[in-house]
């Protein structure tokens, strides 16, 4: 059983409460697959992280397991910029949609895609078709740099609240790239960078622990600063052992490694 979240944006929760804890969330146009369903929750498998968590079943549009196939595999429109509007024909509408949000079978040339019953409208410069371009570094940091000052939100994908591996998932997502959710699984990706002074705009710097796990991520701007979600989405210093902090003048991450990712 598969679904699609047709909203701006749904919590996932560790369990099935409106109380528990937000764990992420899905963007609009992410399709699910159903693990567990009771009257009010189903257990959901976001099918482009594989990440799983509990969602309000109203919140979720079922979906067919020909269409869901289809965009599993196919290489998604998606919202360029942090805040876009998109007008539902059908409806007589708007919806406001996130950054990273997917627009199945969108049309360039109509500037609109069909879902279900509904039509949507979005302008062609809001949105950014993932085959027709090679994204850069200088890319990821464009895109990651109209973030700047969203707050910190644990489990957020969104300007109006997002956390660290959040932003580095959205900003990839927009430059054409899926990538894991959680910090710990995206250290995991890409090429290995020995040494700081050997990074360039774009890589991933990661972050540990107390306890030596990877707890933090941030996209380096160059050798010496990084943007990341601490608090805020903001910019600040580095060097060999970690970020500095820009209030304090203290250590606030130290730092692991470093990956390239484009």
């Amino acid at each position: 059983m598969f679904g699609i979240n047709l909203n701006s944006l749904v919590p996932m929760r560790t369990t099935a409460s409106e109380q528990s804890e937000m764990c992420s969330q899905l963007l609009f146009g992410e399709a699910v697959a159903v693990l567990e369903k009771n009257d009010t929750f189903m257990l959901v498998q976001n099918l482009m992280d594989n990440y799983k968590g509990w969602v309000d079943v109203k919140m979720i549009t079922p979906l067919s397991d020909k269409i869901a196939t289809l965009l599993n595999e196919d290489d998604l429109a998606v919202v360029n910029k942090p805040i876009a509007n998109c007008f539902i024909e059908s409806k007589n509408e708007n919806i406001v949609l996130c950054g990273g949000s997917l627009l199945p079978f969108y049309l360039l040339e109509k500037e609109s895609f069909e879902l279900g019953n509904n039509t949507y409208h979005i302008s062609s410069n809001q949105v950014n078709m993932p085959l027709t371009k090679n994204f850069s570094g200088n890319d990821m940091l464009s895109v990651a740099f109209m973030y700047l000052n969203s707050p910190y939100l644990w489990g957020g994908k969104s300007p109006l609240g997002i956390d660290c591996s959040g932003l580095v998932q959205v900003v990839l997502s927009i430059c054409g790239k899926k990538f894991p959710r959680d910090a710990s699984q995206q250290v995991e990706q890409g090429s290995l960078i020995s040494f700081l002074p050997e990074a360039r705009s774009g890589d991933l710097a990661f972050f540990e622990n107390a306890e030596g796990r990877i707890s933090h991520v941030g996209i380096l701007i160059n050798n010496n600063q990084i943007i990341h979600a601490s608090g805020r989405v903001k910019i600040e210093s580095i060097d060999a052992q970690g970020i500095i902090n820009e209030q304090t003048g203290n250590y606030s991450h130290r730092l692991r490694v470093i990956k390239r990712i484009l």
